[in-house]
């Protein structure tokens, strides 16, 4: 049985993820700072910070060898330039970056040949008004994946971004983005997680072996 890590499983993207997954029969390792309520006998759950280096490499010590890694767990700030918050910064920097750079620095060398590495990004990694930080943090994922994705390639580890426009998620109704509000997409509503997921799913498959170093957008017409 195929084993995956996912990060942010307690709830929007990660958990959606969590089942699509579990429904294509992988053994699901999951990790996010609250307990997620999965029950199946092929999930376990660990309730770490992955923003914590020193408990994140611990973990990363535990691990057995796994076949795909999936880091789903994100923060959302907005601000514009003249109030940013340094330390909201770092934060941001933490999780979306260095976070999935410690992840699989330390686990790489143990993942097989023909494994699967996916980063949840954001449209916005073109830029936003009032999101420079936020989007900083998901474009420079497009940078280090895309390295990945060329270093990887000889031994056939795809690695892809999955970037999605605004989503029917906690996140996006965190009352603290009164500054940047969530832009409906085109089609007249929200990308919803199982569509994330799915996509994501399709990258970590058999068929999505051909694809790596992209940044497939979810986004219902946004970018258009």
């Amino acid at each position: 049985m195929k084993k995956a890590l996912v990060t942010g499983v307690s709830s929007g993207i990660g958990m959606a993820i969590c089942r699509f997954l579990l429904a294509k029969n992988w053994h699901v390792i999951g990790v996010s700072r609250r307990h997620s309520d999965f029950d199946h006998p092929n999930y376990e759950h660990h309730s770490i910070d992955i923003t914590e280096t020193q408990q994140l490499s611990a973990f990363l010590n535990t691990l057995p060898q796994l076949n795909a890694v999936v880091h789903a767990a994100g923060l959302m700030a907005s601000a514009p330039l003249g109030q940013l918050d340094p330390e909201m910064g770092e934060k941001l920097w933490q999780l979306h970056v260095k976070a999935p750079e410690m992840m699989l620095n330390q686990l790489i060398h143990q993942m097989p040949d023909g494994s699967r590495i996916v980063l949840i990004g954001s449209r916005t990694s073109n830029g936003a008004v009032n999101r420079s930080q936020y989007a900083a943090t998901k474009s420079a994922m497009i940078g280090m994946v895309r390295s990945w994705a060329k270093e990887l390639a000889p031994r056939q580890i795809t690695v892809n971004i999955v970037a999605p426009a605004a989503t029917d998620t906690p996140m996006l109704h965190d009352p603290n983005r009164t500054s940047s509000p969530p832009v409906l997409p085109p089609i007249g509503r929200y990308i919803q997680p199982d569509e994330v997921a799915a996509m994501t799913e399709f990258l970590l498959s058999d068929l999505g072996g051909a694809i790596t170093g992209q940044q497939l957008l979810i986004c219902g017409g946004s970018s258009l």
